[in-house]
């Protein structure tokens, strides 16, 4: 089964930047997809970055061009670099895996609470201040 733990949130003023990493353990012969999810406080999770099994990256429309999703296999470590940070990005980030594609996700707004991938991080917070 496959378990992932996130790290690197923190507090930040606006403009500056953090990096998210996701360890992943627990993958036999399995290839998963990878996503960032966030929840902001009072609001429902959203998609925020994807990458697909070929490195093929997609990203919500609130944070194109400010945020990089990357992985390395070799360290079996999924990262979200974050720039130019804005107070409306404060939210826990969680990382997740699944077998089908996670890039639909992203585009389709809040996502049910009910929605069942097969594994989601613990969550790490970030807050960003003006």
């Amino acid at each position: 089964q496959v378990q992932l733990v996130e790290s690197g949130g923190g507090s930040v003023q606006a403009g500056g930047s953090l990096r998210l990493s996701c360890v992943v353990s627990g993958v036999t012969n399995r290839r998963y997809y990878m996503g960032w999810f966030r929840q902001a406080p009072g609001k429902e999770r959203e998609g925020v970055a994807s990458i697909d099994l070929d490195g093929t990256t997609s990203y919500a429309e609130s944070v194109e061009g400010r945020f990089t999703i990357s992985k390395d296999n070799a360290k079996s470590t999924l990262y979200l670099q974050m720039d130019s940070l804005r107070p409306e990005d404060t939210a826990m980030y969680y990382c997740a895996a699944d077998q089908i594609p996670l890039r639909p996700l992203l585009a389709i707004g809040p996502i049910r609470p009910d929605l069942r991938l097969d594994a989601w991080g613990q969550g790490t917070l970030v807050t960003v201040s003006s």
